[in-house]
């Protein structure tokens, strides 16, 4: 276990936190239900993993899964793929997040512009009562899909919701998605009814969707209806699109829902796979795996109870929009926002926060390190007592993250970096309100996960970085990608690398504290020399300097060998000289190892990202080597990689 990461914590739980929390409660009804002596975090780990379906039996019994579970918890153990949870199981996934029909609040729905609003529980639920049947009047049946096309507004949720209680499943894009990476999606998985937005508001502007929404629907051959949410009265009437209103799929007077009940691994959400190193995967979510696995990750690492309000910045395009939506399951109020987090200014997502009594606080590793940049310190500037939590994912959260959040935003708060992903629709490794926070580390692996770290020959260690790996099955894994019937496609996404063993994708290593820290992507991974370096190893140092905004590393092939090659973003005011060269250099090599110093230090105005706001070295390495790009609608800037074509500082 790695012996770098310092011991003192960040932050500790009181015991009153511990004691109150639903972790500690579970852990103490699982010892007098199952006469067991389980004294802490790890030993209920270790327990969840060596008795799935005992553990998995409990978070359904505990939390009250609406449904009938079925005398068998789990069969096929030992196959991976192959197991299959509760395979006698018969429930319904809206149901689930329905269950609360009172006057609470579930959804708040805030943009960039101020605008609001809200909706109760009772009012979601008949708002969903009645898209569903107009849905059925519309001819969809179980297994057909209904896509959407939207910004994360409360039409997204009753959408999802209406969708699921029929047993349709459901898949979104957000509308800054090209037209093609759109087509590339929806078009592989033939939507019946589509849900879209006739445009959408960011950084101050009015985002006209009609045309683009035109093209999309003509261009699926299997869809029955379009139905159009208006964004904005300020769009022109001159663009007629050939579907109905929002008003009317739902102006019916329907106010009761019939919940299909439907097997455990029936098809809930299909998501994507970014799609920038070819067409996008149709990953298959089923309802019981996420539904079980949600609520673990929100009652027990999140702590997440019906006083909460949940906020997670995101779009509808990115897996954290299908966890926050789960929150209803809780009872806790949603609030979802559209827009920039940096329009008009800094504070809009602190200002929200503070008006909406935020409790738990989501967002990426990349707006808390916008925020450090821009020296904007929230908690100079508002009063967030209700804040208990922040959660943070996308990419690795640099150790200096850890000491902006506890220093500007709030001192007393649990930090949860989380990680995971789109191909569980959850995650890894979590939260834990019983644990203390230390600096660059996710605080524990999740329960029933049992994630370990292997080197190249697929032994398990415990000290040094290696390959993220889950051994066991767990509820959430795909029950497959569409159009692929042979699994061939979802067996060498995950399970080539070492047999029987769920191979993530993710660079990791052990803590001393029992946590995580994530390195970077394995596909990413830089490798001079054959010594393996994870990239966030080098963000972390080179964004420590002021003139640097952001930065990108990918290995080059360079005479025999591979060289690092960094790319940087600058701020305003400042140009890549010699002297700003060694100065990153240096604090690299001191903080690191002479390996991880770049060959070549190359400063560009833009670096290539996903809609959901990662970086694409992967893009970046094939299009220094001469490779080509596909699907560069997965990016939000696709115009950036023709920065990194034929440089001359890599030829020499």
């Amino acid at each position: 276990m790695t012996t770098s990461s310092v011991s003192t914590p960040l932050w500790q739980p009181s015991q009153a936190r511990i004691d109150a929390s639903q972790m500690t409660q579970f852990r103490r009804h699982i010892n007098k239900e199952l006469c067991l002596k389980l004294e802490d975090y790890p030993q209920l780990h270790r327990w969840s993993v060596d008795q799935p379906e005992l553990f998995w039996r409990q978070v359904w019994q505990q939390f009250g899964v609406l449904g009938e579970m079925g005398e068998r918890g789990l069969i096929h153990q030992d196959k991976m793929p192959g197991a299959q949870f509760f395979p006698d199981a018969k429930l319904n996934f809206a149901e689930n997040l329905l269950r609360h029909s009172d006057d609470r609040i579930a959804l708040v729905y805030r943009d960039e512009a101020g605008q609001r609003q809200a909706l109760s529980y009772n009012d979601l639920y008949h708002q969903v009562a009645k898209l569903a049947h107009h849905l059925k009047l519309q001819g969809v049946q179980v297994g057909d899909r209904v896509a959407a096309f939207m910004p994360n507004r409360i039409e997204t949720v009753v959408t999802m919701l209406a969708s699921a209680s029929i047993g349709a499943t459901f898949s979104s894009c957000s509308p800054d998605f090209g037209l093609n990476g759109v087509i590339d999606r929806f078009g592989q998985i033939k939507p019946k009814v589509l849900v879209a937005a006739s445009g959408y508001r960011y950084n101050g502007k009015i985002i006209d969707c009609r045309d683009k929404v035109a093209a999309i629907a003509a261009g699926l051959d299997a869809l029955a209806q379009l139905i159009v949410v208006p964004a904005f009265d300020e769009l022109p009437e001159d663009i007629e699109l050939d579907g109905i209103s929002w008003s009317e799929a739902v102006g019916n007077g329907a106010r009761h829902i019939e919940f299909a009940q439907l097997p455990f691994n029936h098809p809930l959400y299909i998501l994507y796979s970014s799609g920038t190193t070819g067409k996008p995967k149709c990953i298959v979510h089923g309802a019981g795996g996420t539904l079980l696995q949600h609520l673990k990750e929100h009652r027990l690492h999140t702590d997440l109870s019906r006083q909460d309000v949940l906020f997670y910045f995101t779009t509808c395009g990115w897996m954290m929009w299908n966890w926050l939506v789960s929150g209803l399951a809780c009872g806790t109020t949603l609030v979802l926002f559209d827009g920039s987090p940096f329009h008009p200014g800094p504070d809009v997502l602190w200002q929200l926060a503070e008006q909406e009594e935020v409790s738990v606080f989501g967002t990426s590793a990349k707006y808390i390190a916008a925020l450090e940049k821009a020296e904007y310190h929230p908690a100079s500037q508002h009063k967030l007592p209700h804040i208990k939590a922040l959660l943070s994912t996308g990419s690795p959260l640099a150790h200096e993250g850890f000491d902006f959040v506890y220093r500007h935003i709030k001192d007393d708060l649990c930090l949860s970096s989380i990680s995971g992903g789109t191909d569980i629709v959850s995650c890894f490794a979590l939260g834990n309100p019983i644990k203390p926070v230390y600096r660059g580390q996710l605080q524990c692996l999740g329960l029933g996960m049992d994630v370990q770290v292997f080197d190249d020959a697929g032994k398990a260690v415990t000290s040094g970085k290696g390959e993220l790996v889950c051994t066991t099955p767990f509820p959430s894994m795909p029950i497959g990608f569409w159009n692929d019937p042979d699994n061939s496609r979802y067996q060498d996404a995950y399970f080539n690398r070492f047999d029987n063993v769920w191979a993530h994708g993710d660079y990791a290593e052990h803590t001393e504290q029992g946590g995580l820290i994530i390195h970077g992507r394995s596909d990413s991974v830089l490798n001079p020399g054959g010594v393996r370096i994870g990239t966030a190893e080098i963000y972390r140092q080179v964004e420590k300097i002021d003139a640097v905004q952001e930065s990108l590393a990918v290995g080059q092939n360079w005479q025999d060998d591979v060289r690092v090659v960094l790319f940087v973003v600058l701020k305003p005011g400042f140009e890549l000289n010699e002297e700003l060269k060694q100065q990153i250099k240096l604090e690299i090599r001191s903080n690191t190892t002479p390996r991880h110093v770049p060959a070549k230090i190359i400063a560009v105005a833009d670096l290539p990202k996903t809609l959901s706001g990662k970086l694409v070295e992967v893009a970046v390495r094939k299009v220094i080597h001469g490779e080509s790009v596909n699907n560069t609608d997965a990016l939000s800037n696709p115009e950036s990689l023709t920065q990194f074509k034929h440089l001359p500082e890599l030829e020499r």
